[in-house]
């Protein structure tokens, strides 16, 4: 409790001193900019396992359908711009919205983002941001356009999309960007019914040349109500690198660790290593290799009932046509192997995935006044 009045403590001082600078700055009249973001993605997927439903695997929630041409997301986005302000509220359908936020009732699931944030200085490098945002673990985001890859990595997937809280973030110069985050829980619109603690998280983002980026996120909390609560620590490193003009390479890697039970020492682990590399063949044309394994042999995040739990590698391949920046026309081929038999065949489980996919995604955005 002594931590939360502190943080709260912390944040009416600024909102104080925001308060000051608003008297004595004028460009809090100024007229804000408003845009409107419009984001559709179909896509088809065929599984050569051939599973008996639709849905393909637990553990996946972006274009997780079999033999089935599908909405993975389509989202209305209208954005606020101003440099003492900004709001994001962007409303959302589809399968990744079904599947991604099942645990949340009613209407919530429709909700993508929905944030105000504020300026509390007079340099605008130092803002406060509340409401349901974007993680800020991962370089994926959930709009596939701005993904090297169709599909999600194990290690998005199987990270937050989004956090709902208060996030503070500072800009001391252009290389650097650090934040701290208060949260309902690890990707959680509402908080768990019994779970009493907030999470929160941190984030260092350091960009010494516009090719070079290198970012570590953390979280810690829990997902547990207070009666079985066991801790959760997360660590999520990654590095862009543009290597030359047309290629780029993205390395990650993420670390967490959680409570075998309530106040155990000891800790359960799981790990996934992440590298892609993508090769721009010209303007329209691009290509994209990944490589990924995931370890998570006691089941914390995705739990198999197996005996040697989620171990599992994958490798992809996929062909991007733009021919214009809002269109994007993507196949990708994906092969997942695994320690255990846990993917769905025809009649029981395999080691081995093998699907091919293809999407037309489509994102326009509009300025409908400055």
């Amino acid at each position: 409790m002594k931590h939360i009045w502190s943080f709260i403590l912390f944040i009416t001082l600024f909102l104080t001193s925001a308060s000051t600078f608003a008297q004595e700055d004028s460009t809090w009249q100024q007229k804000p900019q408003v845009n409107l973001v419009g984001f559709a993605d179909v896509f088809y997927v065929y599984d050569f396992n051939q599973p008996q439903g639709t849905q393909r695997q637990s553990f996946l929630y972006n274009h997780n359908r079999h033999n089935e041409f599908n909405l993975n997301l389509g989202l209305v986005k209208l954005n606020v711009e101003h440099s003492k302000y900004r709001a994001n509220l962007a409303l959302q359908t589809g399968t990744y919205a079904n599947d991604n936020y099942a645990a949340e009732p009613g209407v919530l699931k429709n909700i993508f983002e929905a944030n105000i944030g504020i300026s509390l200085n007079k340099e605008n490098n130092l803002w406060l941001d509340a409401g349901i945002l974007p993680s800020h673990i991962g370089f994926e985001s959930a709009i596939s356009m701005d993904n090297p890859t169709l599909t999600r990595s194990l290690l998005a997937e199987n990270s937050p999309y989004f956090l709902t809280g208060a996030k503070l973030t500072f800009n001391p110069n252009e290389k650097w960007e650090l934040a701290g985050l208060v949260a309902n829980g690890w990707q959680r619109i509402q908080r768990l019914e019994g779970n009493s603690l907030l999470s929160f998280g941190t984030q260092v983002n350091y960009s010494p040349t516009d090719k070079v980026t290198l970012n570590w996120s953390t979280f810690i909390g829990t997902d547990d109500p207070d009666d079985t609560r066991r801790m959760r620590y997360f660590n999520n490193l990654y590095g862009q690198f543009q290597l030359t003009e047309k290629l780029n390479l993205i390395a990650g890697f993420d670390l967490g660790v959680q409570q075998r039970f309530k106040e155990s020492s000891d800790y359960d682990v799981w790990l996934t290593p992440i590298i892609i590399g993508k090769y721009s063949l010209n303007d329209k044309w691009k290509t994209a290799i990944r490589a990924e394994y995931y370890q998570d042999e006691t089941g914390i995040i995705i739990p198999t009932g197996t005996r040697n739990g989620f171990q599992t590698t994958g490798l992809s391949v996929n062909l991007d046509y733009s021919p214009t920046p809002r269109i994007a026309c993507r196949v990708e081929a994906r092969w997942l192997n695994s320690k255990d038999a846990i993917f769905e065949n025809k009649s029981n489980l395999v080691k081995d995935n093998f699907i091919v996919g293809a999407s037309i995604a489509i994102k326009i955005s509009e300025t409908l006044s400055k």
